[in-house]
C-alpha cells in the first residue's frame, strides 16, 4: 500500500524535528519543580546562544503575535510617535497593533512584494526627531520580500528609538546581528525555524529597549515583561507553562547548536535560492525579485490560472502543502516555504511535484526543467565544498 508522506512546505507550522516529536510524547524528566527550573533556565540560556546575543532573552506562552504585542505595551506610552515599516499582511499587523494602543504611528508602506527602503527610514527618522520606536519585519512571510534589517538599523542606532524586529521568519534564515546593527527587540516564534508546534514566542531585549520600560505607561497583565523577566531569573515563568513545548524547544536547540545557527541560515538560504533558480527555469515569474527572503519564496501563478488551484492539486495528488497568497494576493501567488527542518530531498520533491501540476493545469512543461535547475544550485555548492575539504 502506497502512504502518502504529506510535506508541508507552507511559511506555517513546519514538520517536527525526531528529537522534538519524541520529547512531547515522552520524556523521562519527571515534573518536580528543581527540573522544570533547570529546563527553563537551559532553554533561555539556549536561546540566547543561537540568537548570538548576551540580552536577556524571554518566553512567553503565546503565539508571535503576543510577543509583538508586548513588544509595544511593554516600552511604550499612549500618543508616542512611531514609525512602523509596513509591505505586507505582518506589517500591517503592526500597524493594527499600535494603532490598538493609541500610539501616534507614522506608517511607511511598500506595495506587496516590495520592501521599504533603509533610505526612506532614515529620512521618516530625520523628519521626526521625537520617534521612540521603529517596527519592521525582517521576514514577510506574505509576500516573500526581505527587508535590510542591517541598515535599517543603522539608521535607527543614531537615534533615541528603539527598534523592534518581528524576526519570527527571520531567525534561522537569515543573518541577525542583534548587537552589531542594534537591534533592541527580536521576536521569534516556535514553529517556525525551530521545528515544533505554534504556542511558544521569545523576544531579545537590550539595555537601551529596557531603559525605555521604565518611563511607559501602556497598561499590560499578562505580558509584564518585568514580571517575566523577574520570574525567569528564578527559572520560572510568570504563568502557566506549556511544558511540552519547553521540551520539544530544549530538543530543537541542541540539534541547531549541533550544527549551528549559520549553517540552518544557510540551508534557508540555498533552497531559496534553488527555488528562484526553478520557478525562473519553469517560466514562472517571482514576486518579490528585488528583496527575496529566505524564508519563503512567492511565485505568481501562471495568467488565467488561480493560484489556489495549484495549492489544491499538491495537496490531492501528493499530500504536499504549500500556501495560497493573502489577502489581496489570494488567488495570485503560491508560496513554498524553506525554514528549519526542510532539506534539498524535500525540495526536489516539491518542484517535480509543481512540474506536474502545472502541465496538468494545461501549462507548457518540459519535465526536469525546474528540478535540473534545483540541482544545479546544489550541486555547484556541494561539489565545491568537496573540492574544498578534499
Amino acid at each position: 500500500m502506497y502512504i502518502k508522506k504529506q510535506r508541508l512546505l507552507t511559511p506555517g507550522p513546519t514538520p517536527l524535528h525526531p528529537k522534538a516529536l519524541q520529547a512531547m510524547m515522552g520524556s523521562d524528566i519527571h515534573h518536580r519543580t528543581e527540573d522544570f527550573r533547570n529546563l527553563y533556565r537551559a532553554v533561555l540560556a539556549d536561546l540566547k546562544e543561537v540568537m548570538g546575543t548576551s540580552h536577556d532573552v524571554l518566553a512567553l506562552v503565546a503565539s508571535g503575535t503576543g510577543a509583538m504585542e508586548a513588544s509595544v505595551a511593554n516600552f511604550l506610552s499612549p500618543g508616542d510617535r512611531v514609525i512602523v515599516c509596513s509591505a505586507g499582511k505582518f506589517g500591517e499587523r503592526w500597524a493594527e497593533i499600535a494603532k490598538a494602543f493609541g500610539l501616534n504611528a507614522v506608517v511607511l508602506t511598500e506595495e506587496y512584494g516590495g520592501a521599504v527602503s533603509p533610505d526612506r527610514l532614515a529620512a521618516a527618522l530625520a523628519a521626526e526627531p521625537n520617534v521612540r520606536a521603529v517596527f519592521v519585519q525582517a521576514s514577510e512571510t506574505s509576500t516573500g520580500a526581505a527587508h535590510d534589517v542591517r541598515s535599517m538599523g543603522e539608521a535607527v542606532k543614531k537615534t533615541d528609538a528603539i527598534f523592534i524586529v518581528d524576526a519570527i521568519t527571520g531567525l534561522g534564515t537569515m543573518p541577525l546581528d542583534i548587537h552589531g546593527w542594534g537591534l533592541d527587540i527580536v521576536i521569534g516564534g516556535s514553529q517556525k525555524a525551530f521545528m515544533i508546534p505554534p504556542g511558544l514566542a521569545f523576544l531579545s531585549i537590550s539595555p537601551k529597549a529596557w531603559a525605555l520600560a521604565e518611563t511607559s505607561k501602556l497598561p499590560r497583565y499578562y505580558f509584564d515583561l518585568k514580571k517575566e523577566k523577574k520570574s525567569a531569573a528564578g527559572g520560572e515563568s510568570s504563568w502557566t507553562p506549556n511544558t511540552s513545548l519547553l521540551l520539544a524547544l530544549a530538543e530543537s536547540l541542541k540539534y541547531i547548536k549541533s550544527i549551528g545557527m549559520d549553517k540552518l541560515v544557510a540551508n534557508a538560504q540555498m533552497l531559496a535560492e534553488a527555488t528562484r533558480a526553478a520557478v525562473v527555469a519553469l517560466g514562472l515569474e517571482l514576486f518579490s525579485p528585488d528583496s527575496p527572503a529566505a524564508s519563503a519564496t512567492a511565485v505568481k501563478s501562471p495568467k488565467g490560472l488561480d493560484s489556489g488551484a495549484i495549492v489544491k492539486d499538491f495537496r490531492k495528488r501528493f499530500g504536499s502543502v504549500i500556501a495560497d497568497g493573502q489577502g489581496s494576493m489570494k488567488g495570485q501567488i503560491f508560496r513554498i516555504a524553506h525554514l528549519g527542518y526542510f532539506d534539498f530531498p524535500d525540495l526536489f520533491g516539491v518542484i517535480a511535484e509543481l512540474e506536474i501540476i502545472l502541465a496538468a493545469q494545461g501549462q507548457p512543461v518540459k519535465f526536469g526543467t525546474g528540478v535540473a535547475a534545483a540541482q544545479q544550485v546544489y550541486a555547484e555548492a556541494a561539489l565545491a565544498k568537496e573540492i574544498v575539504t578534499a
